[in-house]
């Protein structure tokens, strides 16, 4: 009799395990099980001030991204969920100024513009911007800093870009 008992309690149990299934993903991804390939078309300089490797950095990182991330595979164009944009803003400006009116830090800010096509859903396609930003010393020149702060800043800015387009947060 107790076995019954127990059995009746155990098997709604175990029938619930087994029948319903979540999936998680360390990347915070959540990509739709239908959806195969990735494309990502070069990101053009069109920004007044241009760093000569900008495009190609961007361009590789997000390719990278979602190659690394995500079990899509990589397609020359196309792809059920696809990359296309410009680097429209390349800009260095004072972002913080002592009491005597000296710049102590510079902004480098880095603006693109990402047109993201879901085959799967057109709903979740999108044109944004986005845009991410790193400080430097003001004593120090743009040139002198900009290859660590490139590195950084696109780092951001395809993480933006990754959750928007895979992550339904």
């Amino acid at each position: 009799m107790k076995r019954i008992a127990i059995l009746s309690l155990v098997a709604p149990i175990v029938a619930l395990m087994t029948g319903c299934t979540v999936k998680y993903s360390l990347s915070g991804a959540s990509i739709p099980p239908d959806a195969k390939t990735f494309s990502v078309a070069y990101f053009p300089n069109n920004a007044p001030m241009v760093a000569p490797t900008l495009s190609a950095t961007i361009t590789d990182e997000l390719t990278q991204k979602f190659a690394t991330s995500t079990r899509l595979t990589q397609v020359q164009d196309g792809g059920d969920f696809a990359f296309e944009g410009e680097i429209i803003g390349y800009t260095s400006a004072t972002s913080s100024v002592s009491s005597g009116d000296y710049a102590l830090q510079n902004r480098l800010t880095i603006t693109v513009k990402v047109k993201f096509t879901n085959a799967l859903d057109d709903k979740m396609s999108f044109n944004k911007t986005f845009s991410a930003y790193a400080d430097y010393d003001s004593t120090r020149l743009l040139t002198e800093v900009q290859d660590e702060l490139i590195t950084e800043i696109v780092n951001q800015l395809v993480t933006d870009i990754f959750q928007a387009s895979a992550s339904n947060w």
